[in-house]
């Protein structure tokens, strides 16, 4: 048998180390990091842009002297040249995002606006339809305000801040809820709604119309990204018997 790695006094050979990286769960990570090398192995980069990303890499592992990378190396059993694959390695993920669906984000940005929205709104719930009701009509004739009603009444968490909740995006709440909110105007209260096992009252604070700026463009990207390598491990994951 061919060694691969001495542990103490363990040998671990090549037909072990499979079935060691199953039963320690990580076969999936390992194939995950394989198809980013594939797909990133045709990537280019600029001598300044290895300059920069080695440099990037220093400073986030608080590297002070040459004497802290090479006892990192050491540490992680590393070469000189897995060192510069490793440090120029994130540069190329995100090249590779860009020119895989950097020309695509606008229109996957506004095929998916409508999740990606945020609101600001208060909210009341209550499990008793007729307590519902009362505490509608109370707000409706301006008896007591939305947010006394709420400090007093409702059964979430939102009781401690006056039925307040959000910013949130849309994608994030109850589909019932996300529409009832998406449609309505800001300070209209909305009648009671059953929820599940809830009864609730919601009235819009503020839309907030999502923006295709730098952050969102990141989060996108990585949407994108996480995708693919999910349906890739999906196709190429076969696991040992």
């Amino acid at each position: 048998m061919t060694e691969v790695i001495q542990i103490g006094n363990r040998t671990i050979t090549a037909t072990e180390l499979v079935p060691l990286l199953a039963g320690y769960q990580m076969l999936p990570q390992l194939l995950r990091e394989l198809i980013i090398d594939e797909a990133i192995a045709t990537i280019d980069c600029t001598p300044e842009e290895l300059v920069q990303a080695k440099q990037q890499f220093y400073a986030e592992k608080k590297f002070a002297s040459e004497a802290d990378v090479q006892a990192w190396m050491a540490y992680h059993g590393l070469s000189v040249h897995q060192l510069d694959t490793i440090t120029i390695r994130k540069l190329k993920i995100e090249k590779f995002k860009q020119a895989t669906w950097g020309n695509k984000l606008e229109s996957y940005f506004f095929q998916h606006k409508g999740k990606l929205d945020k609101v600001i709104y208060y909210l009341l719930r209550t499990q008793d339809v007729g307590i519902a009701q009362e505490l509608y009509f109370r707000i409706q004739d301006k008896e007591q305000s939305f947010a006394d009603l709420a400090r007093q009444y409702s059964l979430g968490p939102e009781a401690q801040t006056g039925g307040l909740v959000g910013p949130v995006e849309l994608n994030a709440l109850h589909p019932t809820m996300a529409q009832m909110l998406a449609s309505s105007q800001p300070h209209q209260v909305l009648p009671p709604t059953r929820i599940a096992e809830w009864f609730v009252i919601v009235q819009l604070e503020q839309f907030i119309s999502a923006q295709l700026d730098e952050p969102m463009k990141i989060r996108l990207l990585n949407e994108l990204f996480e995708t693919w390598l999910q349906e890739q491990r999906n196709q190429n994951m076969t696991l040992p018997t």
